[in-house]
């Protein structure tokens, strides 16, 4: 029997580290662990914590230019000199001492589990460290140094996938892995995201769906600022659901990251956790459904520190091993403990946001009928129209 579950983790990842003030502190990280730890999720005999090694270049340059690379690893080397160029040392992604050898580990850190889950050592896999999206071939960009979704679907395609589907959910559009798979139809990767007129990287509308080789093998769904639960969920589950059953992928690879919660100071939507849990939830159940339960799911944006990264990828960790954390659970009072002598601040007391007697949040299914005056019904009908003719789909019904 595989390995239920490996999760990539070690203390060394927080030295992805773009120093004080900047949004994506690695306390995160630490904090996520900590309360993974607290439940217990590291201790079952089912589930594997590794900790990679840093990978050669070869392993990076399949996904990005050498001169690239270099030039990462001479800001590595002397931070000083970065001045932007290829991104690097700006205000986004300014250089640190160490920044290749902790972007490559989390990039090995997801070739690795693409690899075991490929091979059937592991069903599912976890690497809340990676998930860094917005890297391209020759440039960083958006917090991420190299792509390790990239790294990990290249890995996959070069070893006999033949079908790999991709589905990002973090509020910021999934531009990175997109533009690197553009015009390789063994690879549908799937975005949903706020408007790129109201946020980072303004890219990703529906009209875009992937190269002449490939068309329909990109599929965006861009949502208006202020999309909370239900709306968010008929969205995903109106468009990426179908979609990826359709192309009938042999593994599939998520990207969650949190920052579509209500509280993250970086983008306006209007998410809870308890969302978030359900589409995780929702992913886990389509990779068993169409891909023989090979899943692949990463971390990515999230900057809400205490109250939402930590509880939101505790959960996917947990729905990765089949035992998945009651949203009205109590978080374990060391933990909260913790963040209070470390942080000097409350944590969250439940795993989840939402009453818990108001029971499950209720999505209407698409089938229930479009609504013209929605604009969330108009984002996902915009998608739809773009891409479902591409996959069989009927317009109007799941």
């Amino acid at each position: 029997m595989p390995t239920q579950a490996r999760v990539i983790w070690d203390p060394g990842f927080t030295a992805y580290d773009f120093g004080p003030g900047h949004p994506m502190a690695p306390v995160r990280l630490d904090l996520t662990a900590r309360l993974c730890d607290a439940f217990g999720l590291f201790d079952h005999a089912d589930v594997d914590v590794v900790s990679p090694e840093v990978p050669g270049d070869d392993l990076l340059e399949t996904v990005h230019l050498p001169e690239y690379i270099a030039a990462v690893k001479a800001a590595s080397a002397d931070p000083a000199a970065a001045d932007g160029h290829l991104g690097i040392g700006t205000e986004d992604d300014p250089a640190f001492v160490g920044m290749h050898e902790a972007g490559a580990r989390i990039a090995e850190g997801t070739r690795r589990l693409c690899e075991d889950v490929w091979a059937g050592e592991v069903s599912h896999g976890v690497n809340f460290c990676g998930g860094l999206h917005h890297a391209m071939a020759g440039n960083a960009s958006g917090f991420c140094i190299y792509n390790d979704i990239a790294v990990g679907i290249r890995w996959l395609l070069d070893h006999g996938a033949q079908r790999v589907a991709y589905v990002d959910v973090d509020v910021h559009h999934g531009d990175g892995v997109e533009r690197i798979f553009w015009d390789d139809p063994r690879v549908l990767t799937v975005s949903l995201h706020e408007s790129g007129r109201a946020l980072f990287p303004g890219t990703g509308w529906p009209g875009d769906i992937g190269g002449p080789a490939a068309l329909g093998s990109a599929v965006n769904v861009a949502l208006p600022p202020g999309t909370g639960d239900s709306a968010w969920l008929r969205a995903l589950h109106a468009t990426a659901m179908p979609v990826v059953r359709a192309f009938k992928p042999e593994i599939l690879v998520t990207q969650h990251g949190c920052d579509t919660h209500a509280q993250d100071p970086l983008a306006h939507m209007a998410l809870s956790i308890d969302a978030q849990r359900t589409a995780a939830e929702a992913l886990h159940r389509l990779a068993h459904d169409v891909a023989e339960g090979r899943w692949v799911a990463l971390g990515g944006g999230g900057y809400e520190l205490v109250d939402v990264v930590p509880r939101a990828w505790t959960h996917l960790t947990a729905i990765a091993e089949h035992r998945p954390i009651d949203l009205a659970a109590a978080v374990p009072e060391g933990w909260l403990e913790h963040v209070r002598m470390q942080l000097a601040r409350q944590g969250p007391h439940r795993m989840g946001d939402l009453d818990p007697a108001e029971g499950p949040i209720w999505h209407q299914p698409w089938d229930m009928g479009y609504n013209p005056h929605s604009e969330v019904d108009r984002a996902i009908m915009a998608t739809r129209q773009a891409v479902f003719e591409h996959h069989g789909l009927d317009l109007w019904f799941d």
